[in-house]
């Protein structure tokens, strides 16, 4: 069973992104208050949950929030400022639209920069430990995912519904077939690079 969040007597928000492994589109983080009497026996990290479970939780979660905010950021500010900055700079967007700004944040991860002078921890797998940042975790991903089945029509071939830009064996192939999109993220590596041994006696 998880637990509500780190610090019971304070407005806590936890904060989580998604999509930052993949070769296309934003990178995307939500945070979350959740009221004190909040409890839920589905919730968990994200990745541990069925699509059809993330998509019936993402509204229940948004009806029963104190507060949330979800933040892209997009393919040529990843390009610029890296995936960690960029990831860092989501989760610090997301959390400046939260009302009330909460006295204490935690982090899914470990890694974070200050925010607003308010006080932070990281916490490694969070999203498997406390119900805020495992409803930041599913926040982020459904609105990642909606994001990339919206931009899938433009560009079937990449087959992003499904995918969801992450690297697999078919994104990897179309990629080789018909290069790259504006949805790309330039600054990755996005095909292994070919390596031949030429081995002489």
């Amino acid at each position: 069973m998880l637990d509500l969040k780190l610090h019971t007597d304070l407005i806590e928000c936890g904060t989580d992104e998604a999509g930052r492994g993949c070769l296309a589109g934003p990178v995307t983080a939500a945070a979350i208050i959740l009221p004190d009497d909040f409890t839920n026996t589905i919730l968990n990290d994200s990745k541990q949950l069925s699509e059809t479970k993330r998509n019936t939780l993402r509204p229940l979660l948004e009806d029963c929030a104190i507060s949330f905010g979800v933040t892209h950021i997009f393919m040529e500010d990843i390009d610029k400022i890296n995936i960690l900055n960029a990831s860092i700079l989501a989760m610090q967007r997301s959390i400046a639209k939260l009302t009330p700004q909460p006295e204490h944040i935690i982090v899914d991860g470990n890694r974070f920069k200050p925010y607003a002078d308010i006080p932070y921890s990281c916490i490694i797998k969070g999203d498997g430990k406390y119900l805020n940042i495992a409803a930041a975790s599913v926040l982020a991903k459904t609105y990642r995912d909606a994001f990339m089945e919206q931009i899938h029509d433009e560009f079937p071939m990449y087959n992003w519904k499904k995918n969801k830009g992450y690297p697999t064996v078919e994104h990897r192939n179309a990629i080789r077939q018909y290069g790259i999109t504006k949805y790309h993220r330039k600054s990755f590596r996005l095909l292994p690079e070919q390596l031949t041994l030429d081995l002489q006696d």
